[in-house]
């Protein structure tokens, strides 16, 4: 039985994250942490949970936390990992980071889209970005996962096989992506207050999103040529409802695309990871609801590829993939608690 630690619990994602590993057979929560002073319990900050599990929060102690848990799970706002990592590294507590501090190999990006100096360069140089269908090998090893964004996640998987093959050109391509309002985080803000979202369709962050930098990053590794970098450009959009996120991908391809090549491709590339979908219907965000799928599909039209990709944002694009790299850190099945 491995004991975790929930570092930051007061979340939508740490909600997530709490219900997925009350279902694990060989995982128990001993800690939890809440940086709200009442110290308040699971079941009061997450009423979901009444009965299910009995602990409260305690303030961040790195020596307690040691005592009780082999890894600790962070969902904390950007840039507060970067204060709790090395002290917990340093006790030998595995780190799955759901924040953005640490997906970032650069230091100088990291302080250019975030504006802040990020402090912990051991940290960074160990760090492995937690996408298991791209970085399996990795994750077993390290005792430091970046866990990647719900929207980078969408986009990668959605690109990756294209990429891989050298399919589509690495400049101009085009994500048009969808997100529920729980991808906004807990915390109230004007533009996810009720009657400002609700019956409302908009854009956001138009040409500086924060995730698009750690896009370009992942691909241009997949495609494993750096003096090639993979640009794209990455518009977010606020829809009103609670979850899941849809982007859809626009390509141009390197010679004459097929669409029945193009899902062979797909399935033949997933054909091990447990968590992607290859379908040739068109996804949508109720089917992936609730699970750690990412449904993915792709069509011919008039001479551009096109690619679909559905998941859940607060599950497969945090809490779900999460557990797939604490599965693998410690030599659980990939799927355990989730299929």
């Amino acid at each position: 039985m491995t004991g975790v630690a929930i570092v930051g619990a007061s979340g939508y994602a740490a909600r997530e994250l709490i219900r997925i590993l009350l279902n694990h057979p060989d995982a128990r929560i001993t800690v939890a942490t809440s940086r709200q002073d009442e110290s308040p319990r699971l079941d009061a900050l997450h009423p979901s949970l009444a009965r299910r599990i009995d602990l409260a929060c305690q303030p961040f102690n790195a020596d307690l936390l040691a005592e009780k848990a082999k890894v600790a799970f962070l969902g904390l706002p950007h840039t507060a990992s970067l204060e709790v990592v090395p002290e917990l590294r340093k006790r030998g507590v595995r780190v799955i980071d759901l924040s953005a501090d640490y997906r970032l190999t650069d230091a100088q990006v990291y302080s250019d889209w975030y504006g802040h100096t990020h402090t912990d360069a051991e940290g960074l140089a160990e760090a492995v970005y937690g996408l298991p269908e791209l970085y399996r090998s990795k994750i077993p090893a390290t005792g430091m996962i970046a866990n990647p964004g719900c929207y980078t996640s969408a986009s990668i998987l959605a690109l990756a096989p294209l990429i891989a093959e050298n399919l589509i050109e690495r400049k101009g391509i085009v994500i048009d992506a969808k997100s529920g309002v729980s991808g906004a985080g807990r915390s109230p803000k004007p533009e996810t207050h009720f009657p400002e979202c609700n019956e409302s369709f908009s854009a956001y962050n138009v040409g500086k999103h924060r995730h698009t930098p750690e896009i370009d990053q992942v691909l241009t590794d997949v495609g494993r040529n750096e003096g090639n970098p993979v640009e794209v450009i990455f518009t977010p959009h606020l829809v009103p409802m609670d979850r899941g996120i849809l982007a859809t991908v626009y390509a141009t391809p390197l010679g004459t695309p097929v669409e029945h090549d193009l899902l062979e491709l797909y399935r033949s590339f997933y054909a091990q990871s447990p968590f992607v979908r290859v379908t040739d219907r068109l996804p949508a965000t109720k089917d992936s609801a609730f699970t750690n799928f990412c449904d993915i599909t792709v069509r011919v039209v008039r001479g551009k590829i096109l690619i679909l990709s559905c998941l859940d944002n607060l599950i497969k694009g945090a809490a779900g993939v999460a557990v797939q790299n604490f599965n693998l850190m410690f030599g659980y099945d990939e799927t355990t608690a989730q299929l």
